[in-house]
Parts: C-alpha cells; sequence; structure tokens
C-alpha cells in the first residue's frame, strides 16, 4: 500500500478527511499495525467500536480485516460512544479497543482513537503505527471476528452504582451524535423526565455541529430550557466522550468549574486525594480543591496525556477545560460524557434548586478559548519566541504545556495545539479592566515576537 498521509497521525489519535487523507485502504494498514503491535504487548484481542459517521461502517469492516490478518482476534460492539468501547475493553476482559470517530469535527472528517494493554496510544506510539505501514512490519495470522452489544452492560453497571436523591427534569441533546442511542434510555432509568433534541444518530449532524465546548452548538438547549420547565441541560459532544452544562437560566457551566463540584464531591470520600486538571482551567481551581482537603495538580492539555497521568498517580479525578471528565473512583478512569452527566445529576439531586449549587461555584471574567490560525510548526516557534520574553506584572509562569503567565489579578495563556497548526490563547481576570491590561500585555509580546500576526483579541 502508498504510504499513509503523515498529517493524520496526530498527538493522541488518528484522523483525517475521509477518501482523501484518510482512505479505506489506510485504515486497513492502521488495523495491521496495531494487530502487530498489540502481539508484541501480549494482547490477544481488541474491541471495535463506532460513531455514527457515515463512513464508520466501512472503516470498521477495514479495520478489523487488518487486526484479524494479524492473529488478533476482534470483537465488534457496533454503534456505540467512544467510552461504550472503552468500557467494552474492560467489560469483556480485552484491553484494548479502538473507537473509529471523528469526535466533534466536521461531516468529512473521521479517525480513530486506540488503546493497547490499557494503554491509550498518544506521541510516538501513534507514530510507530506508521512506520510499521511504511515498512510493512505486520505480523501474519488469522484472528476471528465476533460481534456484541455491550449497550445493555454498560447502562446497568452505571444503574447499579449511581442514584439520584429525586427525580429531575432535563434537557438532553445529543446533537445527532452517537450519544443519542444509548443517553436517552440512561437517563430516563436514572429517573429523569426528558426532553430530548436532536437524539437520532445522523453523520450528517443536519441541526448543529457536535461540540458542546462552543456556545453557538448551545443555543437548542438554552431556548428548550427557556420555553420549558426542564431544571438543568446537557449536551454531548459528537463521540460522547465530553458533556457541555447549562442551567436553567441559560448560563454555561464550562468544564472547569464543573471540576469544582466534582472534586468537592469526590474528595469527601477520597480525603486527600490528588485532582489532575489541564493548564486550560481557571485559577480559581487549585485553590478550591485545597479548601476541600485535596491535592491540585496541573497537568498538560490532551485527553491521552491526562488519562496517562491519572493512571501514573492514581488520582481519583481529573478533568480537562476541552469537556473530558476521567473519573477514577467508581469508575474506570476513562473520559466519558454520559457517566460525567450521571455524576453530576446525583449531585444535583440532592438539593432542590440545583441551579443554584451550579451558580455558587467560584467564577470570574474569562474567554472562551481563542486561537491563532498559522502554518504548521509556526505555533510552536511563536511560543518559544514569548517564553523569553518578560511580562509586566508578571507574578510566575508554568511552562509544562506553551507559556501560561500568572499575574496577582489573573492569567493569560499561549500554547500550541497538538491537533491543528493553532497558538490556543485563554484569558481570565478579577476585573474587566484586568483582563485588558493582560490582554494588552500578551498582544504587544505577540506582536513583537511575529510582526504582522493577526490576532482574535
Amino acid at each position: 500500500m502508498p504510504a499513509p498521509a503523515p498529517e493524520i497521525f496526530k498527538a493522541y489519535d488518528i484522523r483525517g478527511i475521509v477518501g482523501k487523507s484518510l482512505t479505506v485502504e489506510t485504515v486497513r494498514g492502521i488495523g495491521q499495525a496495531l494487530g502487530s503491535e498489540a502481539l508484541v504487548r501480549g494482547q490477544t484481542s481488541i474491541v471495535i467500536g463506532r460513531d455514527g459517521r457515515l463512513s464508520g461502517a466501512d472503516f470498521a469492516i477495514a479495520l478489523a480485516e487488518g487486526i484479524t490478518s494479524t492473529g488478533i482476534d476482534v470483537i465488534d460492539v457496533g454503534v456505540v460512544a467512544t467510552p461504550i468501547t472503552y468500557f467494552a475493553a474492560y467489560e469483556l476482559d480485552a484491553h484494548s479497543c479502538v473507537s473509529i470517530t471523528g469526535s466533534h469535527n466536521p461531516p468529512e472528517y473521521n479517525g480513530l482513537k486506540m488503546v493497547l494493554g490499557g494503554q491509550t496510544l498518544y506521541g510516538d506510539m501513534i507514530q510507530d503505527l506508521r512506520r510499521r505501514i511504511v515498512e510493512n512490519d505486520f505480523a501474519k495470522g488469522a484472528g476471528k471476528i465476533t460481534h456484541t452489544d455491550v449497550r445493555p452492560a454498560y447502562i446497568a453497571r452505571i444503574l447499579s452504582d449511581v442514584k439520584l436523591a429525586r427525580p429531575m427534569k432535563i434537557v438532553l441533546d445529543s446533537g445527532n451524535g452517537v450519544a443519542g442511542n444509548t443517553a436517552p434510555e440512561l437517563f430516563k432509568r436514572l429517573g429523569c423526565e426528558l426532553t430530548e433534541l436532536f437524539s437520532e444518530v445522523d453523520g450528517n449532524f443536519p441541526n448543529h455541529h457536535p461540540d458542546p465546548s462552543k456556545p453557538e452548538n448551545l443555543q437548542d438547549v438554552i431556548a428548550a430550557l427557556k420555553a420549558g420547565d426542564a431544571e438543568i441541560g446537557l449536551a454531548f459532544d459528537g463521540d460522547g466522550d465530553r458533556l457541555g452544562v447549562v442551567t436553567k437560566d441559560g448560563e454555561i457551566i464550562y468544564p472547569d468549574r464543573q471540576i469544582m463540584l466534582f472534586a468537592a464531591d469526590v474528595l469527601s470520600r477520597v480525603p486527600g486525594g490528588q485532582i489532575i486538571f489541564d493548564v486550560k482551567c481557571t485559577r480559581n481551581l487549585a485553590p478550591w480543591i485545597r479548601k476541600h482537603g485535596g491535592v491540585p495538580l496541573m497537568w498538560n492539555t490532551g485527553h491521552a496525556l491526562v488519562k496517562t497521568k491519572l493512571k501514573e498517580t492514581g488520582a481519583p479525578l481529573a478533568g480537562e477545560m476541552s469537556g473530558h471528565m476521567f473519573f477514577k473512583e467508581r469508575w474506570y478512569g476513562f473520559d466519558d460524557g454520559l457517566y460525567t452527566g450521571v455524576r453530576l445529576l446525583e449531585i444535583l439531586s440532592r438539593s432542590p434548586d440545583a441551579n443554584a449549587i451550579l451558580k455558587a461555584l467560584p467564577d470570574a471574567i474569562c474567554t472562551p478559548e481563542l486561537n491563532i490560525k498559522m502554518q504548521e510548526g509556526e505555533p510552536l516557534a511563536l511560543v518559544e519566541k514569548l517564553k523569553t520574553m518578560q511580562f509586566d506584572g508578571e507574578v510566575e509562569r508554568i511552562t509544562i504545556d506553551g507559556l501560561r503567565v500568572e499575574f496577582a489579578d489573573g492569567f493569560g495563556l499561549a500554547r500550541s495545539s497538538n491537533t491543528t497548526p493553532v497558538v490556543v490563547l485563554r484569558f481570565e481576570a478579577d476585573t474587566q479592566t484586568a483582563i485588558e491590561r493582560i490582554q494588552g500585555e500578551f498582544r504587544s509580546k505577540i506582536s513583537a515576537a511575529w510582526p504582522g500576526i493577526e490576532l482574535p483579541f
């Protein structure tokens, strides 16, 4: 086969445009590489699941053909949310899985998220799959394919542990993503009365893009909350591993504030536990974790990196600003938007006023994630230049992932995205005046480092 396009081998997964950079032939080769690597790691079977994208069925067939050609067995769990594929790896004692998903990307994209022997593949491990394909470094064998539905076991496992203190009325928006074939049943059986939005799985995403981190994709939830008597809104991304949360009055509760709620709850049962969060999160989070008896740990952005750190530290909880939440306490430690929603409602159901609980969480003036679009390689170069500069009023700098500059009254962040050629920016402050000052400081430094650059703020 021809060498696969190098740009599809991302930091945390494989992702490309269907029929162009990501073809059926490429996916078959990836299957051969995965099966060969699985053998090296002592594995015998790999679970395959897929989201609702139109190309998913053909890719699943090709992936299974590639894997079984190496002697590894395939367990096909069909069209399921990515976290249900992860769950199946545990439930079926396989320890390895691949989710065929384009996540929250536009409909013409698809990709693969991969776990071998309990290790989420990222970085050099993903690059090594491409090396195997280029060098035709494949094992030979004859594995078998079986099919099973793990959704009933997934729902039963959650309901055996999580209980609501009272019934709740909620808006549930699956965005025509794959969560729509499981989430409504799960939340009804949990004891919720639903206003359902876009539960039909449709890879064209005809109503809105399935990315709850963007406010424009939550407008249908906000409208449904306003029109009806539901008390809270939940929205999932395309493959069901991230959650968006909206209050009755239409306020979006961003994931870094969600982590506060989950941390307080988890730490009530795991005193002294370490709580992991990424560099994009609010500066209110670390003091909150300490106040509730936990140990805060800021870490790199990226679901694979956070998951690996969670495993390494034994922390009971981790979360990212992007909406990935990882519960190790009472769950398996993988990112799961459906389970995150269930745990959220478990906490909120203990109060007669769920919205009051959410709105009482510490808040700050902040920007959404801002992106500077650049050419490949340039974002990293710009961030490295910024690291050489001194910022007026700088109190501390954090360089574990890009550059986060802490000021007495806020912070500014610039980091190179690991998935697209952009510099990711985020700003937070105690007052509007402070955030404008911090943004001004970053604006002058970025313009000095890269003259003529177009800024989104």
